[in-house]
């Protein structure tokens, strides 16, 4: 990878050069990744993918306009370049004022992001982890019959920012993961299982709970049937409750409230859910997937209550967001790579965990459905909160799981749902940079047949 001192003074070149030809303030977003992707199957490798990309995005303001360029070629002719073409894309916006860059921060969170067993450990031992995976998913059960996906893949990356404000930092983080996916069959009935862990540890990775708990998913659906249309409790598994936070956390941006497209939008200080959820945004979280010093324009990460104990506290703010509102950053300048310019997003986004087991929440229940999976999330409208999603899972009576259910809808409002929350599970588990613990929904329609 590029040296650190080469990649600040990459930034510190082409922030000059764009001050020199006109530009009132200037920002150079440096990246570098390098990626390792692995699938087997039938215990050979079937894919391998190694790929490195690196680039820069400059972003100038020039009288309240704001242009934007970028480039992969590190080159001093093309830098060169992409300065023309940042301030001739600056000539042809409208004036904004609230388009500004933040300053330096005279401290940024120290942060353990980095671990150098990724890159040190040998190709073998990482194919080696994707055949444990698959192994230990096929041999759970006789019933296992097909290797979907067996993955393991890591991610290094480099990030340097670079302003005429006077920031100039970099950060280097890593992390890794493994995916499968099985399918389980009986009596010509095929279900699918899957199991997914991201850490930012080598070493914590886990092939054998992993591929046990995929193999576990599949066999526990084998056999599953529709049940009749009902109003009951609704447990959802910690994988479910993380596909609602998509669904909520667009509607926490200020952004989106701004552009009146939130579903929260004047209600901060109003009982929003129920008292057991709290809801937070967490840009510094240990070990957390999404963590950094900074964001993606320079300003320090942070933890951001959003909902504390039912009560909407804020929304998540960029420098342009915060400006608007006459406020600062919560350091969600968030940017997806060098090719885009930073918008407001959520970092590790999560639901803290309650004090009692999913066992206990699902004991407590003479009726209900735990849900396992959900299909068409991508349907439900993220501004009304309306949803009406299929759903498989089990079926719950007299505090115990008994048979599986498929062929089912479970339909809501997210924000009646959240009111309805009754109970928090201590099992706080992520899926990527969203995490959840079990959820009980007092009440919620589930239509079958």
């Amino acid at each position: 990878m590029i040296q650190e001192s080469d990649f600040l003074s990459l930034g510190s070149f082409v922030c000059e050069r764009a001050r020199r030809c006109g530009a009132a303030e200037v920002e150079a977003y440096l990246s570098e990744n390098k990626e390792i992707a692995i699938e087997v199957r039938n215990q050979e490798v079937e894919t391998m993918k190694l790929a490195r990309e690196q680039g820069l995005g400059l972003r100038v303001i020039v009288a309240h306009k704001v242009g934007f360029a970028f480039t992969s070629d590190l080159s001093k002719e093309a830098l060169e370049e992409i300065v023309r073409q940042a301030l001739a894309n600056a000539r042809e916006v409208a004036e904004d004022p609230f388009r500004r860059l933040p300053p330096p921060s005279p401290q940024y969170p120290n942060l353990a992001l980095d671990d150098p067993a990724i890159p040190d450990t040998p190709l073998e031992e990482k194919i080696k982890l994707a055949k444990t995976l698959e192994e230990s998913g096929k041999t759970f059960d006789p019933r296992v019959k097909i290797c979907e996906r067996s993955a393991y893949e890591d991610v290094q990356t480099r990030i340097a920012l670079v302003n005429t404000l006077g920031l100039a930092s970099i950060y280097q983080a890593t992390y890794c993961g493994l995916y499968l996916s099985l399918v389980a069959e009986e009596n010509g009935d095929q279900q699918t299982g899957f199991a997914v862990q991201h850490s930012l540890r080598f070493h914590d990775l886990n092939p054998w709970e992993l591929g046990r708990e995929a193999a576990g998913r599949a066999v526990r659906m084998l056999g599953a049937k529709p049940v009749t249309t009902r109003k009951i409790p609704v447990i959802l598994d910690p994988y479910v409750a993380v596909g609602f936070l998509n669904l909520l956390a667009p509607g926490l941006t200020a952004e989106a409230v701004q552009k009146g497209r939130s579903l929260f939008r004047g209600k901060v200080g109003r009982q929003v859910a129920a008292q057991k959820i709290t809801l937070v945004d967490d840009g510094i979280l240990p070990n957390g997937i999404a963590s950094a010093p900074f964001d993606g324009e320079g300003s320090p990460m942070s933890r951001t209550v959003l909902i504390q104990e039912g009560v909407l506290q804020g929304f998540l703010h960029n420098t342009y967001t915060a400006a608007k509102d006459n406020t600062l950053s919560t350091g969600n300048g968030v940017r997806t790579s060098y090719k885009s310019t930073p918008e407001v997003g959520t970092t590790n986004f999560f639901i803290e965990p309650g004090n009692v087991s999913p066992g206990e929440l699902i004991s407590e229940l003479q009726e209900g459905f735990y849900v396992t999976d959900v299909i068409g999330m991508h349907t439900a409208n993220p501004i009304s909160g309306d949803f009406s999603v299929g759903a498989t899972g089990i079926l719950i009576e007299n505090g115990e799981l008994t048979r599986p259910v498929r062929g089912v809808a479970i339909a809501g409002n997210i924000q009646e749902m959240l009111h309805q929350a009754d109970g928090v599970g201590n099992d706080l588990r992520f899926f990527g940079s969203y995490g959840s613990p079990t959820i009980r929904i007092a009440r919620l329609s589930v239509s079958g047949h």
